[in-house]
């Protein structure tokens, strides 16, 4: 990457602050372009999960590696939940969706209840392992709450065999104008479920796997405690990637964590954070870390900057942390700060490998919270902070009142806060579909066709605020 100007602006700069000037491409097609990440993780798309309670559970998980991604279980789970978390995602499938199942004499209370969780918005009614019907939220409006399922239920119209072609499989519900297929085996067990955009997504993205061909996962953990203990139940679960994670990396008990897990030989990438300077990142690397998280205080939930002043704009301690990691032949993820597709494509430019995304993806059906409703009948997923006091209450839940209390009197995060659904990007899916949309089009842009061409091409510019509002779309005329 360079800047516009040869001489460095003398000020650190966040996404906001910069753009891309466009070059001579030989770059057909967004679709030519290579989204696939270099950093030994497996990831086809540069997209993380972060390591946050209200978003990063084994919904989310198994749906963001479907289509490429990696999420991060958070550090506060049990190892023995992160293992059965690990299995649960690597067996499901890697075209079809995990659906929610219901019996026929189930209620339509129980149906509405699970329903949100899966962003199909259905659920299959299944009698002795084989579908037998679809019930949707439609379905289910101004009928008893009591009633059976059963009752209510409409038949299956397309039904797909396991092996089906996705291309086909968007055909069959194209034609039958139907929003979901059911998969069944060939003895006719319920494999999966299938929408028209499922479909779709299935010929564009290709799935982050493993060797065995199960859908690919991280997991985190702290620096506080048995560290190597609890490293060593996570690479026993199967974890692809592990995180060693902290607010502030670049001190002694990371080092002292990065060691003893690096004294295990994961034959996996290991990631540690967070760090904003070049300094933080080469002790992190020479520790033993492969992959160095890069941000202090631009996350959403995140109060760090404004309660201690520490921190530094994201987009310049990315540059200058990548280009510490490239020197000893290591990655960087961006991590936080990205509310628009072009703040992905800013980091990447500026030398990460992939981009970890917090709060933006709070607010989707794929994230663990429950799904609650305003006043105006908005539908929100609360979230909260993983310094914040709600959080540090979860995580030292086994400890004794006096010093819960204690720890309580310091946070550095927001205990809670409505992440609306998008009404037209209500799924994670969605979202990554944004993304990635947007990024593609970066990279044509910049005549690149990978993320390495994207950083090594991009010519980057300083803009005044003013120059930010420009390119601003308006919903509605001057």
């Amino acid at each position: 990457m360079q800047f516009l100007d040869v001489t460095p602006p003398q000020h650190d700069l966040t996404y906001d602050d910069v753009f891309m000037v466009p070059r001579h491409s030989a770059v057909a097609s967004r679709y030519d372009v290579d989204l696939a990440t270099d950093d030994g993780t497996g990831a086809t798309l540069p997209l993380v999960v972060a390591n946050m309670t209200a978003i990063s559970g084994k919904r989310m998980a198994e749906t963001i590696a479907r289509r490429g991604g990696l999420a991060v279980i958070p550090q506060d789970i049990p190892t023995t939940v992160v293992a059965d978390v690990v299995a649960f995602v690597k067996a499901r499938h890697l075209v079809f969706d995990t659906p929610i199942e219901l019996a026929p004499h189930q209620t339509v209370a129980e149906a509405l209840a699970l329903i949100p969780k899966r962003a199909h918005r259905a659920a299959v009614v299944v009698d002795g392992g084989r579908p037998v019907g679809i019930v949707s939220e439609d379905d289910c409006s101004e009928v008893d709450r009591f009633a059976q399922v059963g009752q209510v239920m409409r038949p299956v119209e397309v039904r797909l065999q396991a092996d089906a072609d996705p291309r086909a499989a968007f055909d069959a519900l194209d034609s039958a104008h139907v929003p979901v297929a059911v998969a069944v085996d060939g003895q006719g067990g319920l494999v999966g479920v299938l929408t028209r955009n499922g479909a779709l997504r299935a010929t564009l993205y290709k799935p982050a796997v493993d060797a065995r061909g199960g859908l690919r996962i991280a997991a985190a953990v702290g620096v506080n405690g048995d560290v190597a203990l609890k490293a060593g139940e996570l690479l026993d679960a199967g974890v692809d990637c592990l995180v060693v994670d902290t607010a502030h990396g670049h001190q002694d008990r990371m080092l002292e964590a990065l060691r003893a897990v690096r004294a295990l030989d994961p034959q996996v990438p290991v990631v540690a954070g967070n760090v904003v300077a070049a300094d933080g990142t080469r002790a992190l690397i020479e520790a033993g870390a492969d992959i160095v998280k890069v941000g202090v205080g631009p996350g959403a939930m995140c109060t760090t900057r404004m309660m201690t002043g520490v921190g530094r704009p994201q987009f310049s301690a990315v540059l200058e942390c990548a280009a510490a990691a490239r020197e000893l032949g290591h990655h960087v993820w961006a991590d936080g700060g990205v509310r628009h597709p072009r703040d992905v494509a800013l980091a990447l430019a500026a030398g990460a490998s992939s981009v970890m995304i917090g709060s933006w993806f709070a607010g989707t059906h794929e994230s663990p919270g429950d799904l609650m409703h305003d006043a105006d009948g908005r539908a929100f997923k609360t979230s909260f902070g993983m310094a914040s006091a709600r959080a540090v209450a979860n995580r030292t839940s086994a400890e004794s009142a006096y010093d819960r209390a204690r720890k309580g009197l310091y946070e550095e995060g927001i205990s809670s806060s409505r992440m609306y659904l998008d009404p037209l990007r209500p799924g994670v899916e969605d979202l990554v579909d944004q993304i990635c949309s947007g990024v593609r089009s970066a990279c044509t842009y910049a005549g690149a066709a990978s993320l390495a061409e994207l950083h090594e091409r991009a010519v980057v510019g300083v803009q005044s605020t003013a120059g930010f509002t420009e390119g601003r779309p308006l919903a509605t005329s001057w």
